[in-house]
């Protein structure tokens, strides 16, 4: 049986409600969906159920989610590589920060130069783990996007301002200032908006 025009538009609304970012997907999803419905009809149940139960079985947990996983599929082989140095990237920045922390305060040669590098490696991650996030926040509400951005950003100001200090350059009180202006005005209102929205949801 064969949905009419004012039944597709239904579908074609219900499926844009979601705001999904991928066109192909959306168009997919308009095509399973249509399939489904008409091959129900005429069975005892009404169209708006019908639908009802076509979304409930492809994406019990939305669309938004169905969304993100395919975006991970189609770049999964990158996505591993890409969080493999990352990740890689961050544990040494980590290790050598750390260690140059520990020589400093035993006053061993060569503190500087080792703390100087486990910086300049953290500074390399953060971004690269900013880039990660924001892929996947792509699929997500805007309030999370910037939660992700704001959060990346003030971290960075703050690495810069630990960079400028140690290097004695000036304008790290000015760097500093900024990294807590993004977090206090831009990351901590996003978070808690966020956190709100979950909760009620």
């Amino acid at each position: 049986m064969k949905l009419t025009e004012e039944q597709e538009e239904k579908v074609l609304n219900c499926v844009e409600a979601q705001e999904l970012k991928l066109k192909t997907l959306c168009d997919d999803i308009m095509d399973h969906l249509c399939c489904v419905i008409e091959s129900g009809l005429g069975k005892r149940k009404s169209f708006d159920q019908l639908l009802h139960d076509a979304m409930s079985e492809l994406a019990p947990n939305g669309l938004i989610d169905l969304e993100r996983k395919t975006i991970f599929l189609l770049n999964s082989k990158r996505i591993i590589i890409m969080k493999k140095l990352t990740y890689f990237i961050g544990f040494i920045g980590s290790i050598t920060f750390a260690a140059g922390f520990y020589t400093k305060i035993l006053h061993l040669p060569g503190a500087f130069e080792i703390g100087m590098m486990g910086t300049i490696l953290l500074l390399v991650f953060v971004p690269l783990l900013a880039f990660d996030k924001y892929k996947v926040a792509i699929a997500r509400t805007m309030s999370e996007q910037l939660l992700v951005i704001s959060g990346i950003a003030a971290v960075l100001f703050l690495g810069l301002a630990g960079l400028f200090k140690m290097l004695h350059l000036p304008g790290s009180p000015v760097i500093l200032g900024l990294a807590m202006i993004v977090f206090t005005v831009g990351f901590l209102p996003f978070l808690f908006f966020t956190m709100y929205k979950k909760s009620v949801s």
